[in-house]
């Protein structure tokens, strides 16, 4: 799906339906230097099981116009610009890593017009190692090496995918050295730099479902303690033996936990 946010063409993942306000509209927000093909599986499988879905190409990323913002703050707002270009009122939103702080923070900022919200690999304050904002300032491939060593679990670094045939490690490499030059190294340092994960929690009424992974070396499951107290309608789950890209390690898993909790949530 193409359409035009703010004067600039983006790109949107329907998952193979064409997109409907009849049915709950929900929405998947991909993490830092990635695109829509991150949410790849579960964009399909809920378009196929009641929602409408789309996965938007933020900007500067994928096949949508840039620049990409520069600030938590300014993605989220782009979502909702976003969300009124396609005729939604009420949405639920799940984002992962970066995504999980634009939905967030999205969130907060219109919280009468969300249905449920997900959190996945999310963080109350998401730091990012200094070698790590160097190395994705400066578009170095050590930065894709970094995030892929970090973000996968043991187990994907040895294969074992539930699709045989993948290798994990070298499509996130790929797909983080196809981003247009500085995307990377300005989303590492949107979410370095926002310290507003807990203040915007205060203001999110809706169920929020914390989908986390127990072997996430970049946002541990105890890195979200603060956001999880302060939600008041919290439901944690933890996926074992996974690392930080727990929707691609476990996408059947990370499937079913979702429309769980949607199904409950809706």
């Amino acid at each position: 799906m193409e359409l035009t946010v703010d004067g600039r063409a983006v790109f949107a993942h329907t998952g193979g339906q064409d997109f409907s306000t009849d049915k709950p509209a929900l929405i998947f927000v991909h993490g830092g230097g990635n695109d829509q093909t991150f949410w790849g599986l579960q964009t399909r499988f809920f378009a196929h099981h009641g929602f409408s879905v789309l996965v938007p190409d933020l900007p500067g990323h994928g096949r949508s116009e840039g620049p990409a913002p520069e600030s938590i703050e300014d993605y989220a707002t782009w979502l909702w610009a976003f969300v009124d270009a396609v005729g939604a009122e009420k949405v639920a939103l799940v984002g992962h890593s970066m995504g999980s702080l634009i939905a967030l923070a999205a969130a907060a900022a219109q919280p009468d017009r969300m249905l449920a919200l997900g959190l996945a690999g999310t963080s109350d304050h998401m730091q990012v190692h200094p070698d790590l904002l160097a190395l994705s300032a400066a578009d170095d491939p050590k930065a894709y090496e970094l995030i892929t060593d970090w973000g996968f679990g043991k187990a994907a670094h040895k294969g074992g995918h539930q699709s045989p045939g993948l290798w994990l490690r070298g499509g996130g490499r790929a797909l983080l050295a196809s981003g247009q030059p500085g995307v990377l190294g300005t989303d590492m340092a949107a979410c370095n730099a926002w310290e507003g994960a807990l203040a915007a929690a205060e203001h999110v009424s809706c169920p929020t479902l914390f989908l986390l992974a127990e072997a996430d070396r970049m946002t541990p499951p105890r890195a979200s303690k603060g956001l999880q107290a302060t939600i008041a309608d919290a439901h944690v789950e933890i996926l074992p033996g996974a690392g930080h890209m727990m929707t691609v390690e476990r996408p059947n898993e990370s499937i079913d936990v979702i429309y769980d909790f949607l199904k409950g949530a809706l």
